[in-house]
């Protein structure tokens, strides 16, 4: 059991792990660090150094935390952790 435990914990961390390396890479390096590398191309009239920093970077963000969700989702199943959420029942409401 414990081995378990800290085998999704493991698997765990490196998912996070692997969401930050491309987080920084993406915010950092392509908005920063190849930003004049990057803007001699241009997305839609606007450099594309600075397309990153303003949207391609909150694009990537969003890109992300559904991988992140997706990931943790088939964890959690495959460690058999997983919650069932099922919706509540309606009841009717009589006038």
């Amino acid at each position: 059991m414990k081995n378990n435990q800290q085998l999704y914990w493991k698997k765990n961390i490196r998912l996070i792990l692997r969401c930050l390396v491309i987080w920084f890479a993406v915010s950092f390096g392509c908005g920063i660090l190849f930003v004049d590398q990057l803007n001699r191309f241009s997305i839609g009239g606007y450099k594309l150094g600075f397309w990153f920093a303003q949207q391609g970077s909150i694009y990537v963000f969003l890109i992300l935390i559904y991988y992140y969700t997706r990931s943790m989702s088939k964890l959690d199943k495959e460690f058999d952790v997983h919650e069932d959420y099922k919706l509540p029942r309606m009841s009717k409401v009589e006038d």
